[in-house]
């Protein structure tokens, strides 16, 4: 028999209305350190003509991988048919379009020249990633709006076609977040990257990017409007969280160790990850240690099958550890410098094969806190409006099963 899920309106509560005002108030900050950067120019960042993708893309790509891996806890429901995340498709779709809008604004922001992206728009390049990108980025705004409208339609006729939906999504946000790794990895230029593998770990990336900003969004709106949430279901999402974390971890061992295995990329692979400086410490302390490690002890833990706090801390540390790996992936890839001439030394008085310096201003920083404040205020905006957040996620509602384990848990606690 299926199973109808109940979606209410956010009630209008003073918690609701001060979070709201907060974001709004971090969107103007934003803005105006955009304003102040686009006045005088980049000079007033921390980017040079070595480091030219600086602090605002680590909050931009992160927020763009991320937004596909919202999007994966609707497909998980949809076109998986787990019953527990199906009252979350709606949320989950208009997250994943709050979170890629808020990426896109801090890129389009720190072009500093904003009006060129029409340029962009109306002349297309299609040897470029980039090119191909913009493509990618609306037609998922299209892909998710057409999915939320078969989820959310009273007309059985427009009903029928959700599964199909969903399944256009799933494949669609895989192929947005394989064009987001292959801007890396196909960037022959720069030995860091210029790996095939960059387009899978972004995958993979994306899961727990995703997985964990869901986690912590949800659980926020659903307790701050007072509604129940399940322990047995934030349990199975941690759960989940800690395979996504296996697997990215993976993939970025997979990455340093096929450079090593590459003669002409050991160098870079010493620069970044044995070399003791600020971008080792990122990635081994940052990613690995604070945002894989520790998140997934938490997550398996036995006290996390009877409190949502240790997955509640287990997907902070996975967002800062992927703000980490952002940081040292796109900062630390640049900062190594180019090889022009392969096993020659090089001199020049253009900095030529000199390793960059760069340190994020605080400008760069309040944008890419805007962007993330513009994507909670899209969310906040939409549940308001729209009725996309289930009236309970108690287990007993989601699924019968994780309330019978529920009781199996407590038992043997007892």
């Amino acid at each position: 028999m299926k199973k109808h899920f109940h979606y209410e309106y956010l009630q209008s509560r003073v918690g609701y209305y001060t979070a709201l005002l907060s974001m709004g108030a971090l969107m103007l900050i934003g803005l105006a350190a955009a304003y102040y950067m686009e006045h005088h120019g980049h000079v007033v960042t921390g980017m040079t003509n070595q480091i030219v993708w600086g602090m605002p893309h680590v909050f931009a790509v992160f927020l763009i991988v991320a937004a596909s891996g919202i999007l994966n806890v609707a497909s998980i429901g949809t076109v998986f048919g787990r019953t527990a995340y199906k009252p979350l498709g709606r949320l989950s779709a208009v997250m994943a379009a709050a979170a890629l809008a808020g990426g896109l604004v801090i890129l389009v922001l720190d072009l500093g020249r904003p009006d060129r992206l029409i340029v962009a728009m109306t002349e297309y390049n299609f040897h470029s990633i980039f090119a191909w990108n913009i493509y990618l980025y609306n037609g998922f705004f299209a892909v998710v709006l057409l999915y939320l409208y078969t989820q959310m339609s009273q007309d059985f006729r427009v009903r029928r076609f959700y599964r199909t939906a969903g399944t256009l999504a799933f494949v669609w946000r895989l192929i947005l977040t394989t064009g987001t790794g292959s801007i890396f990895g196909w960037l022959v230029a720069r030995q860091a990257y210029d790996l095939a593998v960059f387009a899978p770990m972004f995958i993979a990336l994306s899961f727990s990017f995703g997985l964990a900003i869901f986690i912590l969004l949800m659980t926020a709106l659903m307790r701050g409007d007072e509604r129940p949430v399940g322990v047995g279901l934030v349990n199975r999402m941690g759960r989940l969280l800690g395979v996504f974390l296996a697997a990215a971890a993976y993939f970025t061992v997979v990455w340093w160790l096929t450079d090593l295995y590459a003669a002409e990329h050991r160098p870079v692979v010493q620069y970044l990850f044995f070399s003791g400086n600020v971008y080792s410490w990122l990635y081994w302390l940052g990613f690995i240690g604070v945002g894989t490690i520790l998140p997934m002890l938490m997550v398996f833990s036995g006290s996390a099958r009877t409190s949502m706090k240790p997955v509640i801390f287990a997907s902070i540390l996975t967002i800062i550890g992927g703000i980490s790996l952002m940081y040292f992936v796109i900062i630390g890839g640049q900062s190594y410098p180019l090889v022009l001439f392969p096993g020659k030394e090089v001199k020049s008085s253009f900095l030529d094969g000199v390793v960059a310096n760069y340190a994020p201003t605080m400008p760069e920083i309040l944008l890419g806190i805007g962007g993330v404040a513009m994507g909670v205020a899209i969310t906040l905006l939409a549940a308001k409006v729209l009725r996309i957040l289930p009236v309970s996620l108690a287990d007993a509602e989601v699924d019968p099963h994780l309330a019978g384990g529920k009781v199996e848990e407590l038992k043997k606690a007892a």
